[in-house]
């Protein structure tokens, strides 16, 4: 029983990642297509495929469609009963439930002020006062999690679960931007990092190439962190 997902491009579509770490990180079995976000194709591609009109979409064994991320999630918790996406006690249930829903409607700011993107480090970007509040309160949901829940494990909850996955992209924004956040707060981001299926979905985007840029600034360039030059 494979599921079918679709993606935008791996470069930018943080959106788009997020769904992917749910199948590959809970291996639930499914196959990857990729529509043209940036090339302008993605809606006559995703037509056959009502409701979607965006990314990522996921059509189920079955044959039916989801068409958003926090869709996707519940349905596969759903369906999956077995496999811990969620944690499996009620206290901490709650809470992964809640701030994976935040991630999904808040930070509007940081979403905003600083594009997902996963191919080098901004040299000199300077957060504004409503980014750096975002970041304060992610900070604080992180520290909830884990100081209640997520002692035994390096994620959120101890172990992977949606809040992670849906918290990875953030990773990659503090990092592209170098946005300054604390001790416990890098070790998390560090943990998405050098995961092997954040360093996969990374390696995939390498193929992608971009001229012009899509979102410009006139800023230097830094490696990310482990490239070389």
């Amino acid at each position: 029983m494979t599921y079918d997902l679709y993606i935008g491009d791996r470069t930018f579509s943080s959106w788009s990642l997020r769904a992917w770490l749910l199948f590959e990180k809970f291996n639930i079995p499914f196959k990857t297509h990729l529509v043209g976000l940036y090339a302008g194709t993605y809606r006559s591609e995703l037509a056959p495929m009502p409701p979607a009109r965006t990314v990522p979409a996921v059509r189920t064994p079955e044959g039916h469609v989801l068409s958003d991320s926090l869709a996707i999630a519940e349905t596969l918790a759903e369906r999956h009963p077995d496999i811990a996406l969620y944690p499996a006690d009620p206290a901490a249930r709650a809470l992964a439930r809640s701030i994976t829903a935040e991630m999904h409607s808040s930070f509007l700011a940081l979403r905003s002020d600083c594009p997902n993107m996963i191919t080098h480090v901004w040299d000199g970007f300077m957060p504004s006062d409503a980014v750096r509040a975002d970041i304060t309160r992610i900070e604080a949901l992180w520290a909830l999690a884990k100081e209640h829940h997520g002692q035994e494990g390096p994620w959120l909850f101890g172990a992977y679960t949606i809040a992670d996955a849906f918290y990875a992209p953030v990773a990659m924004r503090i990092t592209a931007y170098d946005l300054p956040i604390n001790a416990a707060s890098q070790t998390y981001v560090d943990n998405h990092l050098k995961d092997p299926a954040f360093v996969a979905w990374r390696e995939a985007s390498r193929a992608e190439t971009y001229d012009p840029w899509p979102y410009p600034m006139e800023l230097g360039r830094k490696p990310w962190p482990g490239d070389m030059g």
